[in-house]
């Protein structure tokens, strides 16, 4: 049974995006379409998304991130893939709590002023009023989130999770306490590891301080880059096979100022080359000074606070900050004759980052992981192909991370987050750990038993996360059914605090892999390759963009241009291109959707039916969807996304609506105008689907228009395109491309004369090949219409040429345009008699100027040779337009 279209089944005449993109995603949302049970009948994709802080807002890398997901997902989803996107936030410990203790301060108030309770009560009502911002951002970016999942990382399930990881890693002797040298960040006041602490280069100073050696007058200098630690100083090292200290080895020097008695040791730690060779050792306050106290047994003394302030044990100084400290101490220092001399120092500084203030190495008793036996299994899964990271080149950047890592320092001094489950008895001095909360001791049932204050490293619940969000330790179906997931989208920023760090837990606990691909990308930066941050000033908001351009703008800008791992420009010229993108296939689709009135679509051409074009359209289309799928199989997102650019820019719109409008218009011949919208629809329809997953919101708003199965209720559900390969044809292309070359060279020719468009011109081609002279005489009709010529001649390549015609040559094809009739000669002679006065005149005055010896002595070098180019131009130009006056006189 036929079904014919009415006139009025059309999209608006003006592309807006804000009038359809939030009706959309309420459209998906309540039908469900980003939900997914389990169904084994289907194969799984799953993925999770890196959760962005609960407290934070849509960046620009946020925006890349999700925009990456979301392609793969969609895409995937169309292939018929049971596929779950797990949405979720992380509680973000410290920059929360920093978050929430800035709001308390306005308030004159801190956080002991209220206590553990009331403050983590506070942290609550902050994060209910602020953690559903990023998730209705991440909707307006249109990100098709399976919502009915959503998870946060201290939700009641993760919070299980967390604590029996935990304790089994208790349990298996791999996490411990001990009393390390850990980061410390004065500011937010905890612990951070070693992947948290960013070193940047600064010009310091390096001062040689000497000490001396007890009962003697003899002196040992040292050289530091931090004086004010010298109060925490246990002893100096050198190297065993230092001739200059052989003789000094076993001695007790006085530590100046503290006047306390230090030993002078051997340690092959010591470096001979640099400073003097002998360096003044703190295990309190430096990782590698700790190693060597341990292997000397040499006593720690702690001379800097947790606040950045020294202690007691740096006597007047005591209370006073580390930098101040310093700069007092150096002055005594020097009036007591201990200062030797000061050089300039360049040297790598430690900062936190979060918050950028400078690490203290401190000595404290925390909670570590040993890595050793983890990392082993998570290398191997690497190297043996189970898990790909996409570019290869991180993998290398991976492997070298994890062979040379250390003890992970998992405690944090914080009161938001996982609360470490081990309690201490005040009256039996154990130490227990316990998957449930403990109200006595198991050993000697006191009740005097405290919960340790300290809560975990946000990291280590994260690393959790792609199975702990299936259900872990609930052995659930959608643990079985989607974990492993298929494809982790990740900053390559990350690959230390995070992917590493799940890939160890998931062969941990997950007994398996936690996903199959690392999808890499890089950061989004300013159009001068800037890092985007507050401190500059130069973040753009996705937001803004997206109220500015639309959704679909930003993200196509996004991924295009843009390659697997590497950083990227943002330009907002480039959001304009990808709206230009929008407008013309929204112009495309209403110009097609205007013609479907009266087409019967339930009509199918015979073989027959199809033009050239019609031909070519299909073959390009079939060979678009093929060469996309490949890509985006490859992770090659950006260049799937500028294939279907090209096709739908260059193709599509510039040549084959153009090539329909004389059938479309003809209302008399229905078959061959049913046979241009048949094609049109069909080809339009199916390019619909195969951008969908990159730009959501204007595909859905055309394609409910344009004819489809009335049982697919969304185009997120239709099928993804499979390029019919019968129809890819190398011949017909290579037809069409010399027909379409050829009219591109006339239009040229008759831009090169000023020739009017609608004014019609003779065209004669030579074309050598009989089959292609062929199909250039059955096509002649293209030629008329899109390179206003006629009459059009097509001859032999041996027939002779044309006189006073302009030529052009493409493969295969010479073109002659007879310039009799083409210009109005006395008019065209006209103007360039005009033209050739000006550049005389030009010329001139360029000769006079370049002729003046005054000018040539007093204008700079690169004056002078500006000028003559320009005369050289002026005069190239007059010799063109002489030549095509005479041209014209011949006429």
């Amino acid at each position: 049974m036929s079904e014919v279209l009415e006139q009025e089944n059309n999209i608006p005449k003006v592309y807006d995006p804000q009038s359809f993109e939030k009706k959309w995603y309420q459209f998906w949302e309540e039908n469900k379409f980003f939900h997914a049970e389990v169904d084994k009948s289907k194969k799984p994709y799953s993925m999770v998304i890196p959760p962005p802080n609960v407290t934070g807002q849509l960046h620009m890398g946020h925006a890349l991130d999700n925009t990456l997901q979301d392609i793969l997902i969609r895409y995937h989803r169309m292939q018929g893939f049971n596929t779950v996107w797990m949405p979720g936030c992380d509680h973000a410990g410290i920059a929360t709590q920093a978050k929430v203790e800035g709001a308390l301060r306005e308030e004159g108030l801190s956080r002991y002023d209220l206590g553990r309770e009331k403050f983590l009560e506070r942290v609550w009502d902050w994060k209910e009023k602020f953690g559903s911002r990023i998730m209705s951002q991440l909707r307006s970016l249109g990100s098709s989130l399976d919502w009915d999942r959503e998870r946060f990382t201290m939700d009641e399930g993760c919070s299980r999770a967390v604590r029996e990881v935990f304790v089994s890693l208790y349990e298996k002797g791999l996490i411990y306490q001990g009393t390390r040298i850990t980061n410390w960040c004065p500011s937010c006041n905890t612990a951070i590891s070693d992947i948290e602490v960013e070193h940047e280069t600064e010009n310091g100073h390096l001062w040689h301080l000497r000490y001396q050696v007890e009962g003697t007058e003899e002196y040992v200098e040292i050289a530091t880059t931090r004086p004010e630690t010298m109060f925490g100083d246990t002893g100096v090292a050198v190297h065993p096979e230092d001739e200059r200290y052989k003789h000094l080895i076993g001695k007790t020097l006085i530590l100046p100022i503290v006047n306390r008695r230090i030993p002078l040791f051997a340690d092959e730690y010591v470096d001979k080359e640099f400073g003097t060779g002998a360096v003044k050792v703190t295990p309190a306050h430096d990782p590698n000074d700790f190693e060597m106290g341990l292997r000397h047994n040499l006593e720690q003394v702690k001379v800097i606070g947790n606040d950045g302030h020294m202690l007691e044990g740096a006597g007047k100084y005591n209370g006073m900050d580390r930098y101040e400290c310093r700069k007092a101490l150096v002055k005594e220092l020097e009036e007591k004759g201990v200062l030797v001399s000061v050089e300039e120092h360049e040297h790598a500084v430690g900062h936190c980052s979060r918050c950028h203030s400078t690490i203290e190495p401190l000595v404290s008793k925390q909670w570590f992981v040993k890595m050793e036996s983890l990392a082993k299994p998570a290398i191997e899964a690497v190297r043996d192909g189970r898990i790909e990271f996409v570019p290869a080149r991180f993998t290398k950047i991976y492997e070298n991370w994890l062979e040379n890592i250390r003890d992970w320092c998992i405690s944090r001094q914080l009161w938001w987050g996982h609360r470490i489950p081990a309690w201490y008895c005040a009256d039996c001095g154990k130490t227990h750990v316990s998957r449930t909360d403990l109200t006595e001791c198991p050993h000697c049932h006191s009740k005097n038993i405290t919960q340790d204050e300290d809560v975990l490293d946000t990291w280590f619940s994260s690393g959790l996360w792609p199975f702990e969000t299936f259900g872990w330790p609930e052995e659930t179906e959608d643990l079985k059914h989607f974990y492993p997931t298929a494809t982790l989208v990740t900053g390559y920023d990350i690959i230390f605090f995070w992917v590493a760090r799940m890939i160890m837990m998931g062969l941990e606990f997950g007994k398996d892999i936690p996903f199959r691909h690392v999808f890499i990308h890089g950061l989004v930066r300013d159009s001068q390759g800037r890092k985007m941050s507050k401190s500059l000033g130069n973040g753009i908001d996705p937001m803004e963009v997206i109220s500015e351009y639309g959704a679909d703008s930003l993200r196509f800008m996004l991924i295009t241009g843009n390659t697997p791992g590497n950083d990227m420009r943002f330009y907002d010229e480039r959001v304009e291109s990808a709206r230009n993108f929008a407008n013309k296939l929204w112009n495309a689709s209403r110009y097609m959707l205007m013609n479907l009135e009266g087409f019967d679509k339930s009509f199918e051409p015979a073989a027959e039916d199809y033009t050239l074009a019609d031909r070519w359209i299909l073959s390009r289309y079939a060979r678009t969807v093929r060469d996309v799928t490949e890509n985006l199989d490859k992770f090659e997102l950006g260049e799937a996304g500028r294939m279907i650019y090209e096709f739908i820019w260059n193709e599509f719109c510039d040549w084959y609506i153009e090539l329909t409008k004389a059938r479309l218009y003809d209302k008399e011949n229905v078959r061959a105008r049913n046979t241009a919208l048949y094609v049109l629809s069909h080809v339009l329809e199916g390019t619909l689907r195969l951008l969908h997953p990159f730009m959501p919101f204007i595909t859905e708003e055309i394609w409910q228009k344009v004819p489809h199965s009335d049982e697919i209720r969304s185009i997120m559900v239709a099928q993804w395109p499979v390029g019919d390969e019968a129809q890819i044809n190398g011949d017909i292309e290579a037809q069409m491309t010399a027909i379409m070359e050829t009219i591109k060279t006339v239009r040229n020719m008759r831009a090169e004369v000023g020739a009017a468009p609608s004014k019609k011109s003779e065209l004669i081609l030579f074309v050598g090949d009989d089959s292609l002279r062929s199909v250039f005489m059955d096509n002649q009709a293209y030629l008329e219409k899109l390179a206003s010529s006629e009459p059009v001649t097509i001859l032999s390549a041996g027939a002779e040429k044309p006189e006073n015609a302009m030529a052009g040559v493409v493969s295969g094809v010479e073109i002659y345009l007879p310039l009799k009739g083409l210009i109005d000669v006395e008019k065209e002679t006209a103007r360039l008699k005009k033209e050739e006065e000006k550049l005389q005149k030009e010329i001139k005055r360029l000769t006079g100027k370049l002729s003046n010896e005054g000018f040539l002595a007093k204008a700079p070098e690169q004056v002078v040779a500006a000028e003559r180019e320009k005369l050289a131009g002026y005069e190239e130009k007059l010799k063109a337009v002489e030549s095509r006056i005479a041209d014209l006189a011949k006429l």
